[in-house]
């Protein structure tokens, strides 16, 4: 190769690593909702005032979730915990339900339900809401900045995450590349080196993802790595089990690869490379689909609806990107590192092929992936899961639109093998004397000088000397073939193209780790409904209702405005004040004033309530109770003398 051509494993490799700290940065940001676990329901609710202290706080969630310790804590206005500590599991059928109990006692004021926990796709969640008992109050309630997972704790875990992928994608795509479509190409050490790599990478990011693992989902401290007992409970769960699972797995392709660029590359029987040709094809199979099965077991495909279905289909989605992703990446080894006389023409066709019916897979569980996750098409556009997904589908466009350019290019390559009855190597070839300078005639004896002589026997004589000049004659003619090859406008517009996929497939690689990490929008759209079903009601501003009401019971003094506050105007006790004003705008005193509260669709009360007076034309009452958020119908009831009454009512929303 010249000295100009490009060096591809180092744009390669930085390629990786800028998508990997891009990738880091992105999920360093991600909102706590960025799990498949959502709370969709808690008891109290999110703002709810109370008349007495519950004996326990519940929530709900939308999938399993792995509850450790103080996954659910309950703080007073102080900040100081009042729940017991101890977890109870309410779960029944598909209703997940947890609570913890609290302390007897509890004063007035507002109080802070905080959770951390891990749902069952293996990702971190955590988040707070608060409940008033008697009366909201200040709280001076400090909970953690970063939310679950993020931080430079979430940042690492995340590449990793990423470096696994593309460490499986070149291992078990590069292998496949050399057994399905360049045979030849198992003794090139380009090839060898990037394959080894891969299973460096995949190797490496896995026991960083075990060794993260416990800070991730925990306490978000990046010293916690090496905490033994942290480790432990790692492996314990779900997700520890599948990356032990994926390090054994490796072993075993330690072993793979070993035999590829051993005993393979040494077989010269035709017959005996056949067998462990297929051999090989069969172990390595079997071991790229174990691991492909640890992410299956233990993230997105698991939880859901279908998992028995979806597993399987989420290994061969996995196996179909390596098989497309990574072999493409050995063919840009092999096209811009593989020494002379290169990749074969028949060799880049098969690989059309394989990438082709890659695709087809891919094209086929990606749309029931996508129908299984998303489930409508307003996830599909209004949640960041369907705005990912389509971000995903664009990207493979543009890849197929690409790829198709270097099947037309691989259609018009030409032949750059020549046949093996013709030479004996490239090298020789280059090395033989020209037909001009053949000494081996009468005339080459008559040209020649005693000078000459001279110099041949002093090469005979100093034989490092004739190594030497052989060695430089057989690299001068490796480069002279590596000139004609490269020259090939072919095949140089194939290396464009392919190192265009390339480009583009790492990209693709970063936005398929976010999305494995994100919320899936049909989970989200669901978590949504539930909280909207158990609201009873569309959300209303969280502020005081504060409602004029004209009256005229017909008598003397019998005319004046009722002005109702109710306060904080949400479900739960509230405090009620009433001011009977004269038409002027002046207090004026009457005999008797009622107050009820109904909420029709609900068909519920009247619930009366009885206020005291407490000064000329104010009436106040507190512990108001709106058992739930709705319409309510409010209904004051005025009498200004013994035979005058009148009554006045006014829908309004109570959130």
């Amino acid at each position: 190769m010249t000295a100009t051509a490009p060096r591809f494993g180092t744009t390669l490799a930085r390629l990786l690593l800028v998508a990997a700290t891009l990738l880091g940065a992105l999920l360093a940001g991600a909102s706590p909702a960025s799990a498949h676990a959502a709370l969709t329901g808690s008891d109290p609710k999110d703002g709810a005032v109370v008349a007495t202290a519950p004996k326990s706080v519940s929530l709900t969630f939308s999938e399993q979730v792995a509850l450790g310790d103080d996954a659910i804590r309950v703080l007073d206005p102080s900040g100081k915990r009042v729940d017991t500590g101890e977890l109870h599991d309410l779960c029944s059928g598909s209703v997940v339900k947890y609570a913890v109990g609290l302390h007897s006692g509890l004063p007035d004021g507002t109080y802070t339900v905080a959770w951390h926990l891990v749902s069952a796709d293996s990702h971190p969640i955590s988040g707070a809401f608060t409940f008033s008992i008697g009366a909201p109050s200040k709280t001076s309630v400090a909970l953690p900045a970063d939310p679950a997972g993020g931080g430079l704790v979430g940042a690492l875990y995340g590449i990793a995450r990423y470096l696994s992928y593309a460490g499986f994608v070149v291992l078990v795509g590069g292998a496949a590349f050399l057994l399905a479509c360049w045979p030849r190409g198992a003794g090139v050490r380009p090839l060898q080196r990037l394959v080894v790599q891969g299973w460096v990478v995949l190797t490496a990011a896995t026991l960083a993802m075990l060794l993260l693992r416990h800070p991730y989902t925990g306490s978000g401290n990046l010293g916690d790595a090496f905490d033994l007992g942290g480790l432990k409970t790692v492996l314990e769960t779900k997700t520890g089990a599948a990356l032990i699972s994926r390090l054994l797995l490796l072993g075993a392709a330690a072993l793979f690869v070993a035999v590829l660029f051993g005993a393979y590359t040494r077989r010269e029987d035709e017959q005996e490379k056949k067998d462990l040709t297929f051999g090989l094809a069969i172990g390595g199979t079997v071991v790229a689909g174990g691991i492909a099965g640890t992410w299956a077991l233990s993230e997105h495909a698991s939880t859901g609806i279908q998992p028995g279905i979806a597993m399987p289909v989420d290994i061969l989605h996995l196996l179909a990107v390596a098989a497309w992703l990574g072999g493409l990446t050995a063919l840009l080894v092999a096209l811009y590192r593989a020494p002379v006389p290169g990749i074969e023409r028949a060799a880049v066709r098969r690989f059309s092929t394989v990438a082709f019916w890659s695709v087809v897979v891919l094209a086929a569980t990606g749309l029931y992936q996508s129908w299984r996750q998303v489930g409508s098409w307003s996830a599909l556009t209004g949640t960041a899961y369907g705005q990912l997904l389509l971000l995903k589908v664009a990207l493979v466009a543009v890849l197929v639109g690409v790829a198709w350019f270097s099947r037309r290019w691989t259609a018009r390559l030409a032949e750059t093998a020549a046949p093996e009855t013709a030479d004996a190597g490239p090298e020789a070839l280059d090395s033989a004397p020209d037909a001009d300078t053949d000494s081996s005639g009468p005339d080459a004896d008559a040209d020649s000088t005693p000078d000459s002589e001279s110099a041949d026997d002093q090469q005979s004589a100093d034989p490092e000397r004739a190594a030497q000049l052989a060695r430089q004659k057989a690299a001068m003619a490796t480069a002279r073939k590596k000139r004609v090859r490269d020259a090939d406008p072919q095949r140089a517009g194939l290396r464009r193209s392919v190192l265009t996929e390339a480009a583009v497939a790492v990209v693709l690689l970063a936005v398929t780790t976010v999305l494995t990490s994100t919320e899936p929008g049909r989970t989200e759209e669901e978590a949504g409904r539930s909280q909207s079903t158990a609201a009873g009601s569309p959300a209303v501003p969280d502020r005081p209702v504060d409602i004029r009401l004209p009256f005229d019971t017909g008598g003397q003094d019998g005319k004046g405005t009722v002005r109702l506050s109710l306060d904080p105007g949400r479900s739960g006790a509230n405090a009620l004040h009433v001011f009977v004003e004269r038409p002027n705008g002046r207090p004026l005193d009457v005999p008797e004033l009622k107050v009820s509260f109904t909420l029709t669709a609900k068909e519920i009360g009247p619930l009366p309530a009885a206020p005291d007076r407490i000064a000329t034309g104010h009436w106040s009452a507190n512990g108001v109770q709106i058992p739930m958020p709705g319409e309510w119908l409010i209904q004051v009831t005025v009498r200004t003398s013994d035979i005058d009454q009148t009554t006045i009512e006014k829908t309004v929303k109570i959130g």
